[in-house]
């Protein structure tokens, strides 16, 4: 049973941030001055088995990584959004590109430039850690810190209500 307030047969759509979300709030920084992001494998493992079953997902960022596009492109995101000023005008083009309704879709944000998308979505989600104004709009806050398994908890929790996680093929890697 989902601890998720919302029925989570109707999400289609997995939209994360990257920053705060996917990786976690303190990363080490490159010599050159960039953020080096942390990934969770658990997290990574539920993306690309959701896409295997047959959900979209997509990253809107304000953030850039060559290395974490690198890496969602290997997890089979398939809609990729770096150096998002709007986020919302991107969700936008998600919604065109996919004709996936935005009351269809799950978004976890963690910080103020989330909350505009976050209000736009069908299930509005959080991390532990997330802002007080995120929390204050999100239908539900995970128990996990952002970068510490919140994807994997959105995630595994839609597709065990949708009776898809781990009761077919592609269960592995």
């Amino acid at each position: 049973m989902s601890s998720i307030p919302f029925d989570l047969r109707q999400i289609r759509a997995f939209v994360l941030d990257m920053d705060g979300v996917v990786s976690a709030t303190v990363s080490p920084v490159d010599p050159s001055g960039m953020p080096m992001r942390t990934v969770n494998v658990k997290d990574g493992y539920a993306m690309q088995y959701a896409v295997k079953q047959g959900f979209t997902l997509a990253v809107i960022s304000g953030g850039e990584s060559l290395a974490m596009r690198y890496r969602f492109e290997n997890l089979g995101v398939q809609h990729i959004y770096m150096r998002a000023k709007d986020k919302v005008a991107r969700l936008e083009e998600l919604i065109e590109a996919t004709g996936i309704p935005a009351e269809a879709m799950a978004y976890i944000g963690d910080d103020v430039p989330d909350v505009p998308v976050m209000r736009r979505v069908g299930l509005a989600v959080a991390p532990a850690d997330a802002v007080p104004e995120v929390k204050a709009v999100a239908h539900y806050i995970s128990p996990y810190d952002g970068g510490y398994g919140v994807v994997r908890d959105l995630i595994e929790q839609t597709m065990k209500a949708q009776g898809v996680w781990g009761d077919s093929e592609g269960f592995g890697w």
